[in-house]
């Protein structure tokens, strides 16, 4: 039987996320898969979908709402792989008792605000160019081991280099042969 994993979207949700369906072409035959649109799970209204005021409604009750939702959708423990406030939303939820098996979350900015780690295996994946990364004085605090990805941004998830990569890490951790918790790396 096939792995369960969660996957939530950034910011866009499906609206801008045609490299999702990389993700799933990948991915579908190995894991049994459920995909969240983060828009819809905490169900955003913006008149204008800026990058800004979608931003902004996520930060200002949208992410408690997806947790919210999220918290009553899901309730096996799963594999969670995230993408930036996708991320944030799969730490907060982890937080709130929703059971994972690990999380992965690339470019999830918002965990930097965070004070409690969950309670799994976790990989946080980031550009060295994110400007809103966490500091390495919040890796330390958290006991959480770094890995960035040299000349890569924020939306470095959306490249096919970065696809590749983060799907066979999700692989190997399936499979056993890598473990959450790498040495910083430089790509």
């Amino acid at each position: 039987m096939a792995e369960r994993l969660v996957i939530l979207s950034d910011m866009w949700g499906s609206k801008k996320g045609l490299w999702i369906t990389s993700y799933l072409g990948y991915l579908q035959q190995y894991f049994d898969i459920t995909f969240y649109d983060c828009q819809e799970l905490g169900d955003l209204e913006v008149a204008v979908s800026s990058e800004e005021n979608i931003h902004h409604a996520f930060v200002n009750g949208g992410i408690d709402t997806a947790v919210a939702h999220l918290l009553k959708k899901e309730n096996e423990p799963a594999h969670y792989l995230g993408f930036s406030v996708g991320g944030a939303i799969a730490w907060k939820a982890n937080n709130m008792g929703i059971p994972m098996k690990s999380l992965y979350a690339v470019s999830a900015t918002r965990v930097r605000v965070e004070t409690q780690k969950p309670n799994c295996p976790i990989r946080l994946l980031f550009g060295d160019q994110d400007i809103y990364r966490p500091k390495s004085t919040w890796y330390e605090k958290m006991g959480i081991e770094s890995e960035l990805i040299k000349n890569f941004g924020h939306e470095m998830y959306t490249d096919e280099k970065m696809i590749k990569k983060v799907c066979l890490d999700l692989l190997n951790l399936v499979t056993q042969k890598n473990r959450y918790g790498s040495k910083e790396k430089a790509v």
